[in-house]
């Protein structure tokens, strides 16, 4: 016969100032195989486990129920804390008292009644459950990184520095990401290429880091501790082996088309480097505007090559290798603001530009070289507007959810525009200033010192008339409506996820948010975590934020990638789907269903096939049991009669 503890917690208020847990305890007491009814104030304390402890002992209790929090939060605390005692872990089972019911309800005495049926479910399932037990599985020490940006950089050398190999997969042909194409960082004005490209050389001629620019991930399977990715190397019709980076080849290639870095504001050559502190430091071939490669004429590069290092026959690269934990850092893009808001031109003015173009304007290494000149013309604009929030907080045409780095952005935007025409005159249209980082407000109040005039109000419309820009949008302080004619205006647009961000997250089974932003396990306990073991989140690829947060959860993620290879094996978790060869007729459709790959068609003795789960790869997921027709899957510690337990408990009583 069993003999069940139930623990119930008042979680301070959270749950007691809902739910009558006396009276939860009192109906607890009646359960049939219930030996012992306990209440606590902080059921998760250190002094509040010991007790448990002590309970468990006392009463030989061999099953568990805890009416606590939410067991996404507090599951493995208690699985933990049963390991240390004789009671198998997973004799557990947790009624969230907490999310399901006192944060759901108003009145007490429906709260109190649905708590109590929480409870009775519980006790009802712990009963049928069965002891597991893990398995232990061997790690392979080495981590992938996608995404070259500055979290992405920051995770590869904390790993590498703690002697663990790391590979670097980045899309475009160097590292650095967009951080390396601002001019200077919020708050405190820093170089943005001082601190970039110190890092991008460190991590370029660190001995424990691949990269792999130009580079994709094309497939993955396996499981935590053993992933086996296919990676994708595009073609650079360069030898590396040979190049040597010297520009001779950038220097005479004829043709000419828009620089992707300078935000289509300068020129490049169809061979070239991505910008001049590039890592890797050589040069790629652009294939579609190549005239060798797509025409068959030119091939000057060749012939002025010191080193015979071009090769226009070259091909891509396919190479298979197995990580241990695998890191996305694969950062952001800026929301096309011209397919969106046709009321500010639509693109068709060539100054409303973004903050992007902006900092390449105002970058020394710029197309202007730092001087703050209109596309348009090539002069000096003296009147300059910065809208903020242009797809940011604006469910109807962009995204509902605030960019987090946009204010600071467009106050740095009209500190530098000051700086440097100090005769000028910096208008800023927002719709709230949002300062929250660490002297943030100071540089704020700072800018306004400088002489930007902050209107509060959106920009309704923008039109061209004469050499001005001209900008209506209303001050909602004032209830006036306002007009200025500028002659360049700057939009602050929304960060977005990665293009191919959806795809990619497929592969590994991350889940997305409504915005495809990747979601973490837990926002609180599991910031840098996904639900998928192995696999952990850095930077801008969870939601916007700024290079300071960026860089601090790339070194949380690696940290968590450190305590994992710090192993020398792993736990698998028992909590996996288990085939009854009697039941199972071969059909397929688990096998088709699986999202991890985790399911196999084995043959047995006579030639009979049938459904086999890969334990190390399974997660638990329970859609195989859901799907099979003929109820072959079982989910350990989810199975039919434990499930038909909780209903039964709920319709008895």
């Amino acid at each position: 016969m069993s003999r069940i503890g139930v623990f119930i917690c008042h979680c301070g208020t959270n749950i007691s100032a809902t739910v009558d847990v006396e009276r939860v305890a009192e109906a607890a007491k009646t359960l049939p195989n219930v030996v012992h009814v306990e209440l606590n104030k902080y059921m998760c304390s250190d002094p509040s486990q010991d007790m448990v402890r002590e309970v468990l002992k006392e009463y030989q209790i061999d099953r568990v129920v805890m009416g606590t929090c939410s067991p996404r939060m507090h599951e493995l605390t208690w699985r933990k804390l049963l390991s240390t005692t004789d009671v198998n872990p997973y004799m557990l089972e947790v009624a969230n008292l907490r999310e399901q019911c006192s944060w759901v309800h108003k009145d007490r005495d429906v709260a109190t009644a649905k708590a109590i049926d929480l409870v009775k479910m519980a006790v009802a399932k712990v009963d049928k459950l069965q002891p597991l037990h893990t398995t232990q599985i061997p790690v392979t020490k080495r981590a992938l990184v996608i995404g070259g940006g500055i979290a992405g950089m920051q995770v590869a050398l904390d790993i590498a520095d703690a002697g663990f190999p790391v590979t670097i997969v980045e899309k475009k042909s160097s590292l650095g990401g967009n951080m390396v194409m601002l001019d200077k960082t919020f708050p405190t004005l820093d170089c943005s290429a001082c601190i970039c490209t110190p890092k991008m050389s460190e991590v370029g001629n660190h001995p424990n880091i691949t990269v792999k620019t130009l580079a994709e991930v094309e497939a993955m399977s396996g499981y935590v501790g053993n992933f086996e990715v296919t990676i994708r190397e595009k073609a650079k019709y360069i030898d590396y082996n040979l190049c040597t980076g010297c520009g001779a080849c950038e220097t005479r290639c004829p043709s000419k088309v828009p620089n992707e870095f300078d935000q289509g504001m300068s020129q490049r050559t169809s061979i070239y480097k991505l910008f001049a502190q590039a890592v890797p430091a050589k040069p790629i071939i652009d294939p579609v505007h190549c005239r060798k490669i797509a025409e068959g004429k030119c091939g000057v590069c060749a012939k002025v090559c010191p080193t015979g290092a071009i090769r226009y026959d070259d091909e891509d690269r396919i190479t298979t290798e197995t990580f241990g934990a695998v890191i996305f850092a694969t950062g952001y893009e800026l929301i096309d603001w011209t397919k969106i808001y046709g009321e500010y031109g639509g693109g068709a003015y060539p100054d409303v530009i973004t903050g992007l173009q902006f900092e390449r304007l105002v970058n020394a290494s710029g197309p202007t070289e730092g001087h703050i000149l209109r596309p348009s013309d090539g002069t000096e604009p003296k009147n300059v507007v910065i809208v903020k929030c242009v797809g940011s907080r604006d469910p109807h045409k962009g995204v509902s959810y605030c960019s987090r780095a946009c204010c600071m952005y467009g106050a740095k935007h009209a500190h530098q525009y000051l700086d440097k025409v100090p005769d000028g005159k910096c208008y800023v249209f927002y719709m709230d200033v949002r300062t929250p980082g660490k002297g943030y407000d100071e540089f704020y109040m700072n800018t306004l010192h400088d002489g930007a005039q902050y209107v509060r109000g959106r920009i309704s419309k923008i039109y061209q008339e004469g050499g001005k820009l001209i900008c209506k949008g209303e001050d909602t302080l004032t209830s006036s409506q306002v007009t200025v004619a500028a002659d360049m205006v700057v939009l602050e647009t929304a960060m977005v996820p990665a293009d191919g961000i959806d795809e990619l997250a497929a592969k590994f089974t991350v889940g997305r948010d409504a915005d495809s932003w990747l979601v973490e396990a837990h926002a609180k306990l599991r910031p840098v975590e996904t639900n998928t073991a192995g696999i952990y989140l850095a930077g801008t690829c969870q939601g916007p934020k700024d290079i300071p947060a960026s860089v601090a959860q790339g070194s949380a993620a690696a940290a968590k990638v450190m305590a994992l290879f710090a192993k020398p094996k792993l736990e698998n978790d028992p909590q996996i789907s288990v085939v009854d060869i009697k039941r199972c007729v071969d059909c397929g459709k688990c096998i088709k269903v699986c999202p991890y790959q985790a399911i196999e068609e084995v043959e047995l003795r006579g030639g009979i096939k049938k459904a086999h789960v890969i334990e190390t790869v399974c997660q638990g997921c329970g859609v195989c049991t859901a799907t099979c027709p003929q109820g072959a899957i079982q989910l350990s510690h989810f199975t039919d009669n434990q499930i038909l337990a909780e209903v039964n408990a709920l319709c008895q009583y």
